[in-house]
């Protein structure tokens, strides 16, 4: 049951953006928060597929939940993050893509993403380090944190 009102939410808001997940122009919503993702250009995140398609996020930590659990969205053909070619995210302080496998992610900042808490993206670790003395932060953390952490760090920020 769990499953099909998830197929059944996405479907519907695939039809409600006038899209395919897959058409030509790239997704408008989020496929996890079902926000529009244009209306955040400061947290913006990205992943690309290894067959080319791109599935554009609102916040890195939306695109970690994809990251995490890919079969979560049946829509996008994605079982395994091994399917992945690359994660994009935007330098908070500067606005420039960055290779998500590269940035630093600054966590318990008091800046809020679009859907609350997140890890906020930036390009060095000495960015990170302005970051938290202008904005707070109780860790520091480069991808392969991250992802040791693995879910258990994302669903934590959703509480």
């Amino acid at each position: 049951m769990k499953k099909f009102l998830t197929v059944l939410a996405i479907l519907t808001s695939i039809v409600m953006a006038g899209e395919s997940a897959w058409g030509d122009k790239p997704n408008k919503l989020d496929p996890t928060y079902q926000m529009e993702v244009d209306k955040y250009p400061k947290f913006e995140a990205d992943i690309v597929l290894k067959n080319g398609k791109k599935i554009r996020f609102c916040c890195p930590k939306s695109m970690f939940h994809f990251y995490f659990k890919p079969y979560h969205y049946p829509d996008y053909g994605v079982e395994k993050s091994e399917e992945i070619e690359k994660l994009i995210v935007r330098d908070y302080l500067d606005g420039k893509e960055i290779d998500g496998k590269k940035a630093w992610y600054v966590f318990g900042s008091r800046l809020s993403g679009p859907h609350g808490d997140d890890l906020i993206p930036l390009s060095s670790k000495t960015k990170a380090e302005l970051f938290v003395q202008r904005y707070g932060g109780s860790r520091i953390m480069d991808f392969d944190t991250v992802v040791q952490k693995g879910y258990g760090l994302v669903k934590f920020l959703d509480l």
